[in-house]
């Protein structure tokens, strides 16, 4: 877990403070906050994260959503959506780009830090799997 990179995508600024000091607190490296969805994408190209943390609700063009399905049609990378929203219509789009986890906020650290552990155990798994179709 030392090592783990998690990109934090959160337009609301004392937000996206607020879960890059948890995430540094349970141990994980946050190389960097986005705060609209073209910044994720760039910011994932920039620093190959290994998870990324997706707000669904952003300023700018794009949504959580939208940048969640761009950002996985060029990298194998897991997203764990973090929202306010959970009507039925944001969790049908929100599936649609295959998430490895879903979180409300508020939250509670052990919540973070469950869904987090289990979006990376369930990626590397995934990895493993598609190396032996291989």
């Amino acid at each position: 877990m030392g090592k783990t990179k998690v990109l934090v995508v959160e337009d609301e600024n004392i937000v996206a403070l607020e879960i890059k000091s948890r995430l540094q607190k349970l141990g994980y490296i946050v190389p960097s906050v986005a705060s609209t969805g073209e910044e994720a994408i760039s910011k994932a190209e920039a620093f190959s994260p290994d998870l990324i943390l997706m707000d669904i609700m952003l300023k700018g063009n794009i949504d959580g959503v939208e940048a969640s399905r761009r950002i996985r049609d060029k990298m194998d990378i897991p997203i764990i959506y973090l929202t306010a929203y959970a009507d039925g219509e944001t969790l049908q789009r929100a599936k649609v780009t295959t998430p490895y986890g879903y979180i409300l906020k508020p939250f509670e650290e052990n919540d973070l830090r469950t869904t987090v552990e289990i979006a990376l155990y369930n990626h590397q798994l995934l990895k493993g799997q598609r190396k032996e179709d291989i």
